[in-house]
């Protein structure tokens, strides 16, 4: 990571259900931080190869194709808006169809490298004109912010998260649920560009038995100790 800003970056990664875009959010408010999911950006991009009909179980297709969409991200972690060509897609990129189908996306390194380009660039942006930003997705402390001064990577027991992840799309099925959940994750992990990992530098947090307030406490604390304003 370039020198060019001077705000504070705090990396978080985890699977999904952890709680990780709960505590990005919660310590960007609570630090008055910019914030940046950048799962939502791969959602973006797979809700634009549906929705113009590209076959995303073909890499080749999703690769033709990545350079078309302008996907564009609020910042503000109390409003974190994603268009994708002028269009608000905020809502529509967590419905089922993109989620079953998001995975294939984000594993082709085409779509990778383009995004990862694209969340450096907000990232410098908000170091340069911020306190700075909370990063949070599958490869920020490996890939995307490797030099972050906070690095974390987020867990939570398979039945925490599915109770997580079902109340947050509202559906009372947790049981499938946990298994679409681990699905997800055995896709994210064995994938041959940027794989879902934690680095040795990267604290292990498990929360299943914290609350989300003490949890934003313990990363703010974090961030305090390695010098942020």
């Amino acid at each position: 990571m370039s020198a060019q800003g001077t705000g504070i970056v705090i990396a978080i990664d985890g699977p999904s259900g952890s709680g990780k875009s709960s505590t990005a959010k919660g310590v960007a408010k609570a630090r008055e931080l910019r914030y940046l999911d950048t799962g939502a950006m791969y959602r973006a991009l797979t809700w634009w190869m549906l929705h113009h009909g590209v076959d995303v179980s073909d890499p080749a297709a999703v690769a033709a194709e990545v350079s078309r969409p302008v996907i564009t991200m609020g910042t503000d972690p109390g409003d974190p808006t994603v268009k994708v060509d002028g269009h608000d897609v905020t809502a529509d990129i967590r419905g089922e169809r993109v989620t079953t189908n998001v995975s294939a996306v984000s594993a082709v390194p085409e779509a990778r490298e383009l995004l990862v380009r694209t969340q450096r660039e907000v990232i410098e942006a908000a170091r340069a004109e911020s306190a700075g930003i909370v990063v949070e997705g599958r490869d920020i402390t490996t890939v995307v912010a490797p030099e972050a001064p906070v690095k974390l990577f987020i867990t939570a027991s398979a039945e925490a998260r599915a109770q997580r992840r079902s109340k947050e799309v509202r559906t009372g099925d947790v049981a499938a649920t946990q298994a679409d959940l681990a699905r997800r994750d055995r896709l994210d992990s064995n994938r041959a560009h940027s794989p879902l990992t934690r680095t040795e530098d990267a604290l292990e947090l498990d929360t299943t038995g914290l609350t989300l307030d003490e949890v934003i406490a313990l990363v703010v604390k974090l961030a305090d100790e390695a010098g942020g304003e």
